[in-house]
């Protein structure tokens, strides 16, 4: 899916993420985990924001995503910062990088955007093909709370200087998915012009995901509520994962 009306606004609507919040945070994790970064891929880096801060930070860190106008967005935003970094157009179930890598992050809640298991341990199994052995893997998901109970078949409706955003969703009990559509209307002048972004989100149980790690050579060493270093409890709405290759 290329996501291309979406990246458009996507920093618009994202606004209030504390990406620099977020970038200390691994930076933190990775220091408890006695982990030296090395070489970091930043998978389905989105408009590059997350890709930035850990840049800006002194890690070594390219950018993949499956949007090519995602990928656009942030190629200019860190020119804008001066910064040179790599970012690939690649599909993260099927990755090919150039070399190994010795992390992999993979931030909000871009794994909820397999809604098959398959394609979910495709994924594990590229990340692990192309770590270095002690590699470490630090991702999160959205949990089946948030699907259930946070987003639902509930309305939002954002109002910014730049657009005018509609979110519905419609959540499927049986496979714990949302659909998501999104109707945006976006200014130019006194004029607003309309396009439309429809996509799905699955939420896993933290035990399948534990054992698709393992299928794919990956070791689970921890599990934090968001943006913590605390367990977390059955009112948590993102889960941090984090595992080694073995």
């Amino acid at each position: 899916m290329s996501y291309s009306s979406f990246a458009q606004y996507y920093d618009s609507l994202t606004h209030n993420v504390d990406y620099a919040g977020r970038a200390e945070y691994f930076c933190t994790l990775f220091k408890k985990l006695n982990h030296s970064t090395g070489i970091t891929l930043d998978l389905a880096c989105g408009t590059g924001n997350l890709t930035i801060e850990l840049a800006k930070r002194g890690i070594d860190v390219y950018g993949i995503d499956g949007s090519a106008s995602m990928l656009s967005v942030a190629h200019q935003k860190a020119a804008d910062e001066g910064l040179v970094i790599l970012f690939l157009c690649q599909q993260m179930q099927s990755i090919d990088l150039y070399g190994t890598v010795d992390t992999v992050v993979c931030a909000l809640d871009s794994i909820n955007h397999m809604t098959s298991e398959s394609d979910v341990l495709k994924t594990f199994e590229r990340v692990s093909l192309f770590l270095n052995p002690g590699g470490c893997f630090i991702f999160d998901i959205n949990s089946i709370y948030k699907h259930k109970y946070v987003l639902a078949n509930n309305i939002f409706v954002y109002d910014t200087d730049d657009v005018y955003c509609v979110w519905q969703n419609r959540f499927e009990e049986k496979s714990n998915r949302v659909g998501i559509s999104l109707d945006f209307f976006g200014r130019e002048g006194n004029t607003y012009y309309r396009s439309s972004e429809h996509f799905y989100e699955r939420a896993y149980s933290t035990n399948l995901i534990v054992s698709m790690l393992e299928k794919a050579g990956l070791k689970m060493v921890g599990l934090f509520d968001d943006l913590s270093f605390d367990a977390p409890n059955d009112k948590t709405e993102r889960i941090i994962v984090a595992a080694i290759k073995k």
